[in-house]
């Protein structure tokens, strides 16, 4: 296989971090510095990053139900409460995207980062949905407008499926799909509509979903899952990319990381 895949199983990120890696020389096979498109065997050659022998291991893939009040990254500075701290395996995972704080639901956590890459990527346009309950009761004069893309300060966002789910007394859950991964862009749109977003909660990310998953509880994906979910990426990948309109400026690379909804 080629080295950055072999890295990006091995948990050092997307396959383009992992070229990264490679062209700034941090990545020696066999004692001598790798170069990028380089094949490897895993069984015979030894590989190391910064020094340190690589070896391969075994692809992670877990489920999260994760809870307001945990940050979604892997560490906090500040000594707060993270989803590691729900998921204590041995292998090194990391989460795909971002939940911000006070948001709540689903989260894909692995050491496949070829597959975090076509998850997170915006030119997959990999369907996230969210259950969203906001004050007030939209009109359909309103979703349609949030659906067809709200002008936002860092741009206008793309379109997405809005629909009323329930009415409550001055209150409305919303179920919202999109494809894109701006900061807060939820509860950003929804503010600009003029609605302020009361409970957010993600509920599927592509062919991933909640289903019976508890708060705070985890799971590991069945080999039918794993297999499913690698389907679903490729034959997205296959599918044009289409970018969104009126969008003004260049577009920053943010596949990895993510950012909070």
């Amino acid at each position: 296989m080629r080295l950055q895949q072999f890295l990006a199983q091995a948990g050092f990120g997307s396959r383009r971090k992992c070229e990264d890696l490679i062209f700034s020389k941090k990545v020696e096979v066999n004692g001598a510095a790798a170069f990028l498109g380089q094949k490897v065997n895993p069984d015979s050659d030894q590989i190391e990053v910064y020094g340190v022998l690589v070896k391969q291991r075994a692809e992670q893939y877990w489920l999260l139900y994760k809870p307001k009040g945990i940050l979604s990254t892997v560490s906090d500075p500040h000594g707060g409460r993270t989803i590691l701290d729900l998921i204590k395996i041995k292998d090194r995972v990391f989460p795909v995207g971002r939940l911000d704080k006070d948001s709540e639901g689903l989260m894909f956590l692995t050491n496949n980062g070829d597959l975090a890459y076509h998850l997170t990527h915006p030119k997959f346009q990999i369907e996230k949905i969210y259950e969203v309950l906001v004050d007030g009761i939209p009109s359909e004069k309103i979703l349609k407008k949030i659906s067809g893309g709200m002008v936002l300060e860092d741009g206008l966002t793309a379109p997405c499926k809005i629909k009323i789910i329930k009415k409550l007394p001055g209150k409305t859950i919303l179920e919202i799909k999109l494809h894109e991964g701006k900061k807060r862009e939820i509860r950003r749109m929804m503010k600009a509509a003029g609605y302020c977003v009361l409970n957010l909660k993600r509920t599927a990310i592509g062919p991933l979903n909640l289903l019976t998953l508890k708060p705070g509880k985890s799971r590991s994906l069945t080999k039918e899952e794993i297999q499913d979910l690698k389907n679903y990426v490729h034959n997205n990948s296959r599918k044009p990319f289409k970018a969104s309109s009126g969008k003004t400026g260049k577009r920053k690379s943010r596949w990895l990381s993510g950012y909070p909804i």
